[in-house]
């Protein structure tokens, strides 16, 4: 076995697989499928519950010396179809974790716990009578108290982010500092590409060591293809070993558990049960019903120096305007990464570029609601087929947000922004000048989107007839499958959803633990 120091050691890697070179078999109380927020918590409350758990990831362990602060090598080594996954229908970039600690590896460490509003939402549309926030608050605050998430302290904020409040504070929009997931950190601004720092609790350095620590098993590097079934009742999984970053497969593996918890993401866990016989699909929900947070970002220069590569990368935001359908944060990136948004090229592009270090980004992201689409599995082949269309109304949010955001950049002192809208002109130099935003007629393709927060592909409902799992993530019509990751949410959860995600899995973590 080969140890890794930044998950406390027990960690079995490629190379171990490499040199056994044969097919082999585990078993297990219960097994996670999935290394993610969701599927890191359950492995440690069960495991903490005396149960002998296997959490299997498809992904590497990356220790800080594997980070490399360049945005492209970083998402081609770290992101899913090397960073280049996208939806069809709507062309949209999603970008989803490949590694031990799933997107809490590059997340930008935002804890933020929805309002009430939303879950009275989704208790009222989907027939829920145990998730208010009255209910998820315990498991919110136990969530909270293991990872030390606090707000971000003014010290490790940086210009780029005070500004943001600048702005908010002279239009009179309420705007507060993230709650993170971090201990110690310095500000760095290197969250998308790994925290070299390791200041940011990921789940490789928090709740995965812990639960190794407690006994479970942590096997990485395995591609699982199959939930093995028998009427109500699963057995196991079954796959392939699988090299780090070419993909390629080797020998099989198969897992014997008495309980099944897939916490393989929204896309990888309905193509699993896809591929398993269209599994916990009597409903037909299993797959449908994809929506989005779709992001989209404007780019202020301002008179004097920022230093934008200093402070903590999203740490400050504003839920002014959730009930509105968005909400506002900053946000800092790779150059790499930012290239993707600048206007012009050659000489123009070279001379955004030397506005740097005088440029903050802040951002909006969007509760497309009425924008919704499928994820289907392709034929040999574990990557989705993500068909999802944005709709007309949803773009019309979108719009207001930049709208919103532009006026923030002029009310902190901007002296010229970028839209980053098509057909509009590169820059806007003025509050007065940036009105054309309030009523552009916006199309789908006029936007520079992207998203890593997927939702519903195997919502909750408590109705069998209309939803894939239960309130504690129990498949209808199966005594022993589980689901917990963002899939099993009813409706996209307005903010950034890594915290929900893990107060829903502490949840079901606690009545499988009552159960087994």
């Amino acid at each position: 076995m080969t140890d890794n120091p930044d998950t406390g050691g027990g960690v079995r890697v490629f190379s171990d697989y490499v040199r056994g070179a044969r097919d082999f078999t585990e078993e297990a109380d219960v097994v996670v499928v999935g290394s993610g927020p969701s599927g890191s918590v359950v492995t440690y409350e069960l495991a903490k519950a005396g149960h002998r758990v296997i959490l299997v990831e498809e992904g590497p362990p990356f220790t800080p010396q594997e980070f490399s602060p360049d945005g492209n090598i970083s998402m081609a080594r770290t992101m899913r179809e090397g960073g280049l996954r996208s939806t069809t229908g709507t062309l949209m970039p999603v970008l989803q974790a490949i590694c031990l600690g799933g997107g809490s590896l590059i997340n930008s460490a935002m804890c933020v716990r929805p309002p009430g509003f939303i879950f009275d939402e989704w208790s009222t549309r989907f027939d829920l009578e145990r998730t208010t926030r009255a209910d998820l608050d315990p498991h919110f605050d136990a969530v909270s108290e293991f990872l030390g998430i606090a707000p971000t302290p003014e010290d490790v904020q940086g210009p780029r982010n005070l500004l943001f409040r600048q702005g908010c504070d002279a239009l009179g929009i309420s705007s507060e500092p993230v709650d993170r997931n971090v201990r110690g950190c310095r500000g760095s601004g290197e969250c998308y590409t790994g925290c070299r720092a390791r200041a940011k609790q990921s789940m490789d350095i928090s709740y995965i060591p812990q639960a190794i620590q407690l006994g479970a098993r942590v096997l990485t590097s395995l591609q699982v293809q199959r939930v093995l079934s028998e009427g109500r009742k699963v057995q196991g999984v079954e796959g392939q070993v699988v090299e780090p970053f070419s993909g390629r497969t080797s020998h099989r593996f198969k897992i014997r558990a008495r309980w099944v918890v897939l916490a393989a993401g929204c896309m990888a866990t309905p193509v699993l049960l896809q591929k398993s016989g269209d599994l916990a699909n009597a409903s037909g929900q299993v797959g449908r019903n994809l929506q989005f947070h779709p992001g989209s970002a404007v780019a202020g220069v301002f008179p004097q120096a920022l230093n934008p590569i200093f402070g903590g990368t999203q740490s400050y935001q504003s839920l002014a305007f959730l009930k509105e359908g968005f909400k506002l944060e900053t946000m800092w990136s790779a150059p790499a990464a930012l290239a993707v948004r600048m206007p012009g090229l050659g000489e123009a592009l070279v001379k955004h570029f030397g506005e740097l270090p005088r440029t903050a980004v802040w951002d909006a992201i969007a509760s497309t609601h009425r924008s919704t689409g499928s994820v289907k599995s392709r034929f040999r082949s574990m990557n989705p087929a993500i068909r999802w269309r944005l709709h007309p109304e949803d773009m019309k949010v979108m719009l207001r947000s930049i709208h919103v955001l532009a006026q923030i950049f002029f009310a902190a002192g901007a002296e010229k922004i970028l839209p980053g809208v098509h057909g509009l002109p590169d820059e806007l130099h003025s509050a007065e000048e940036a009105e054309v935003l309030r009523d552009y007629p916006i199309r789908p393709g006029d936007l520079v989107t992207a998203s890593s927060h997927v939702f519903c592909t195997t919502r909750m409902h408590g109705d069998a007839s209309r939803g894939v799992v239960d309130e504690d993530g129990l498949c209808h019509g199966f005594d022993n499958l589980y689901i917990a990751d963002t899939g099993i949410f009813p409706r996209c959860p307005s903010v950034n959803p890594m915290l929900t995600a893990m107060a829903l899995a502490h949840r079901q973590a606690e009545s499988l633990a009552e159960r087994i």
